[in-house]
């Protein structure tokens, strides 16, 4: 099965040291132009903080500190777990000053820190892993900084370093020569050190800049005056792609999205069309499953080997079982369950349902609160009224049953199994075994009515 989470393996061995994380929430983010606070924006179905937290543990974090400022009430309601706490920045004095906020959670602590930032979503925990292990390696770099290559430099920091990765010199964009302009290689921003000695290198850390502000990578000029040398991993662009704006959510969205369908199609997984396909942070799809263009796949999906998910479906919080067919045009919403070779055809609706083995939904049909049997087959335009303006009411239906077209089951009901419901009937007690239950009026015929009616009508719109 394809995994749910991706981005790599766990941590190996080498790296046996703990490990605690600082991520940097505190900023504003105007420029998102929302009232909604810019780490809790979502990629991939969930907040982009909450998708950061989750990799970082899968890095192994013994402890992760969110440094929250405007807004971090929201932040600590939506982040809160039992591996995370908080720290509080009251002003916004920089990044160096941000991640000086976590000393006190983080007081005592022997492992090593990453610090990072919450708009940063991509970040990997292999990135993490490589970071710790070239921390530890002979040389004994004060600190690790993550650089990368970009396609554009733009207005970037410069990283000036060795073959081996030894940074010679950090420099701002503003301050640097043309010769130093015209390294590629870019600080991206993350860094870490040893527990021991980060906050010390952090409150050394000065504010003589154009903006007053205390920066972390300072921290390997604070580290060279005493004359310890940083070093410098990198990784690609995208995976250190920020988020400040909504275009660049966007961005985000689709670096994710181009990784996760390369993930589905390594595992199995056929996509006709991958640009149209949207999966969710915790999609699950077995090998041999299709999926045809046009399908997003909401957050809690699982969908079972050698099933088809035809065009323009949208899943949400459902599991599909092996061999099913669902769409085209088709909806399964939170609580939908597929058995075995189910089929949900165009334009079928399934909330908190489940069918049975074999059961088809073929069109145009409306199945909330149900429970269908093994086998059983749903007429089209059938409907199951599950709700009275005040309460939901469930549906039962019985292995084998058919269900005549337009058809309306009024919940609480229950359809026995290999019973018949006659087209167009509408259901309000509960249907035997093996019984014919029909609920619709009499039809009458009236011979010549329909040419008379349109003689008398002519009529009267001549005289107008």
């Amino acid at each position: 099965m394809a995994s749910p989470h991706g981005n790599g393996s766990a941590m190996t061995d080498d790296n046996s040291r703990p490990i605690a994380i600082v991520i940097l929430a505190a900023g504003q983010g105007t420029r998102m132009k929302s009232t909604l606070h810019k780490v809790l924006h979502p990629v991939a179905g969930r907040p982009m903080l909450i998708g950061l937290i989750d990799e970082l543990e899968r890095a192994g974090a013994e402890r992760i500190v969110v440094v929250t400022g405007a807004g971090g009430a929201a932040v600590e309601r939506e982040a809160a777990r039992d591996t995370v706490v908080f720290a509080r920045q009251a002003e916004q004095l920089g990044t160096a000053h941000a991640a000086l906020q976590a000393r006190e959670a983080l007081a005592g602590f022997a492992g090593d820190v990453l610090v990072c930032f919450g708009d940063v979503p991509l970040l990997r925990r292999t990135t993490v892993a490589r970071m710790q292990a070239r921390l530890h390696e002979d040389d004994a770099p004060a600190c690790v900084v993550l650089g990368f290559r970009p396609a554009d430099a733009k207005a970037y920091g410069r990283v000036i370093a060795g073959a081996n990765g030894r940074i010679a010199k950090m420099v701002e964009y503003k301050d640097a020569s043309d010769d130093e302009r015209a390294e590629t290689l870019c600080n991206a921003g993350p860094v870490m050190a040893r527990g021991g000695e980060i906050f010390d290198l952090l409150g050394r850390i000065g504010n003589a800049n154009a903006q007053g502000e205390y920066y972390l990578p300072d921290l390997v000029t604070v580290a060279s005056v005493d004359e310890r040398a940083s070093a410098v991993v990198e990784t690609g662009e995208a995976e250190v792609t920020g988020v400040n704006d909504r275009a660049d959510l966007a961005r985000a969205e689709a670096l994710w999205q181009a990784d996760r369908r390369a993930e589905m199609m390594r595992s199995g997984v056929t996509l006709r069309d991958p640009d149209s396909v949207f999966f969710s942070f915790d999609t699950a799809i077995e090998e041999d499953a299709v999926v045809e263009p046009h399908v997003v796949f909401g957050p809690g999906v699982s969908v079972g080997r050698g099933a088809v998910i035809k065009s323009f479906s949208h899943l949400e919080g459902a599991r599909v079982g092996e061999a099913c067919v669902v769409g085209p045009y088709a909806r399964l919403r939170p609580g939908a369950v597929l058995g075995k070779g189910a089929k949900v055809g165009n334009f079928v609706e399934v909330k908190n349902a489940t069918l049975g083995d074999g059961a088809k939904a073929s069109h145009l049909t409306y199945l909330g609160d149900a429970t269908v049997g093994a086998g059983a087959n749903i007429g089209a335009g059938t409907i199951t009224c599950n709700y009275d303006g005040f309460f939901k009411y469930n549906t039962v239906i019985g292995e084998g049953a058919f269900i005549g077209s337009n058809s309306a089951l009024v919940a609480p009901v229950a359809i026995g199994a290999g019973a018949i419901v006659a087209a167009g009937s509408v259901i309000t007690g509960d249907v035997e075994r093996d019984a014919l239950a029909m609920a619709r009026g009499r039809q009458e015929q009236k011979t010549g009515w329909a040419k008379r009616f349109r003689e008398a009508m002519q009529v009267r719109k001549d005289k107008r």
